[in-house]
């Protein structure tokens, strides 16, 4: 399943298909997006009033959906892969079946835009910028994380992680990695002060995670590696910020 990429180009959506049941695997393909969307959930507040929406582009299956229990949001989620959709209804998440550059919700409908592991996968992130900030409220919440257009960013994540037996092959295409000064900038068109930080998974957890992978043992929810704030944004970078007005 982790070479589903290899027949198809490079960030083919057609690859999220043939990687339906890795979803909600915790040690599967896509581990590493269930450990970005607990810190991406860190990010969110609770709800300041009755009604609360969040919409969370790029929403795939819901992954973020567990880490937002208690906040007080109705959960919405966009993403053009239907067999992902699926599942996240089934874990509460109201879908939208649409693509992130033209988003079918009005503007000002959100309290919180969330766009994890999006902006690295659309041709147009800018595209994807303006309608994140379009679809916020005044006062509303931006968070998001994504891949740097770095030549240590390339390396990372494509050459020596796709060699690894837990990053799906094909999965990215550098060429559409975003810098995170060009980010700031875009979300300042905007209306949003982005601020970026850099991030990674702990390294102790993450060795450990990959010893008992490779035992095929799995890895107790409670020791799944952490995502840690590091003092570099060249590789992987979350970012968060609020629209004036």
């Amino acid at each position: 399943m982790r070479d589903a990429g290899l027949s198809l180009p490079r960030n083919d959506p057609r690859q999220y298909d043939d990687l339906a049941g890795e979803w909600w695997r915790p040690d599967g393909a896509f581990a590493m997006l269930h450990w970005l969307a607990r810190a991406r959930a860190a990010l969110v507040p609770p709800a300041a009033r009755p009604g609360a929406l969040l919409v969370d582009l790029g929403c795939g299956a819901g992954l973020l959906a567990p880490h937002l229990v208690g906040k007080g949001y109705r959960h919405v989620g966009v993403d053009l892969t239907r067999s992902a959709l699926i599942q996240a209804a089934d874990h509460g998440v109201t879908v939208v079946n649409g693509d992130a550059t033209a988003v079918p919700l009005a503007d000002g409908c959100a309290d919180v835009v969330a766009a994890g592991e999006l902006l690295e996968h659309v041709p147009d992130w800018r595209a994807a910028v303006a309608q994140a900030c379009r679809l916020l409220r005044p006062g509303g919440l931006l968070v998001l994380d994504t891949l740097n257009d770095t030549a240590l960013s390339r390396l990372v994540a494509v050459r020596i992680a796709e060699r690894l037996p837990t990053v799906p092959r094909g999965i990215h295409d550098p060429r559409l990695f975003v810098d995170d000064r060009e980010l700031v900038a875009e979300c300042a068109r905007h209306g949003v002060d982005l601020r970026v930080r850099g991030v990674r998974p702990a390294v102790p957890g993450l060795l450990r995670w990959l010893l008992r992978r490779a035992r095929g043992i799995g890895t107790p929810p409670d020791q799944v590696p952490r995502i840690v704030p590091t003092a570099s944004a060249a590789v992987l970078y979350q970012g968060h910020g609020v629209r004036d007005g």
